[in-house]
């Protein structure tokens, strides 16, 4: 029954997630164009969400830069260059703690925002707070998964994850027999990362897929209309009236 299991979460669903999150993101793109963005609320608790957001954002994009090119390099790469399995761990220990800290503090600040301010919350939806509070309980799963890592320095935990991921994505059918003997939390943050990749096409994490390469060189957020726009749209409807 536990290998069964095992095959069924770590085998088969991993090929589910992955589709709907690939077929998904394609369908929602050619028929909902209008919801490919991530709903705006700047105008209230501003200096809160400006906090929120680029620590957020600066911690996720290292997170996940770390755990794809963690993951799916080959281990003969890493040994090609020189960097051994003990040191890849402790690198994947600190600098990943850190950015989880970093995002969590982010994350905390948003979510904080969202539901306990009345308005924000009244033009929030079910699936905006679900994505959000998702996204804090597979942090925190990331997070507790450090003490178990320190437990590993040699970096042979890390190399099981590895050929699991490598695994799936060539194919191969015993991909799963490498996370078999994993701590729980490992198998946990697996699962509920694998479920963040389901539901991606069906919430606003979309917007990714569309997000500017410049984003944290910009200066501000989103601007419906500079105070110079404005100035030349009065002049323009002053010139007209005139006219008339």
């Amino acid at each position: 029954m536990a290998d069964y299991l095992t095959m069924a979460v770590f085998g088969w669903y991993p090929y589910l997630c992955l589709t709907v999150f690939l077929v998904g993101s394609l369908i929602r793109f050619d028929r909902e164009q209008y919801s490919w963005r991530s709903g705006s609320s700047q105008l209230l608790r501003r200096r809160q969400l400006m906090w929120g957001s680029n620590l957020f954002h600066v911690g996720i994009l290292i997170i996940f830069a770390g755990h794809f090119f963690g993951l799916l390099v080959p281990i003969a790469v890493f040994d090609f260059i020189g960097i051994g399995h003990g040191t890849k761990q402790v690198m994947a220990i600190g600098i990943g703690g850190l950015a989880g800290i970093v995002c969590l503090v982010g994350l905390t600040m948003l979510i904080h925002r969202r539901l306990f301010d009345p308005r924000i919350r009244r033009t929030s939806s079910v699936g905006d707070i679900a994505i959000l509070l998702l996204l804090y309980a597979q942090l925190i799963l990331g997070l507790a998964t450090i003490p178990v890592s320190m437990q590993h320095l040699d970096g042979n935990e890390m190399v099981k994850f590895m050929a699991w991921a490598q695994g799936i994505l060539t194919l191969q059918p015993s991909a799963a027999d490498h996370v078999a003997d994993v701590s729980p939390v490992f198998r946990a943050h697996l699962f509920l990362g694998l479920t963040i990749f389901l539901v991606f096409p069906f919430t606003r994490l979309v917007h990714i897929w569309s997000a500017p390469v410049w984003y944290l060189g910009r200066q501000g957020y989103q601007i419906v209309r500079t105070n110079r726009a404005s100035a030349r749209m009065r002049s323009r409807v002053t010139a007209r009236t005139v006219v008339e």
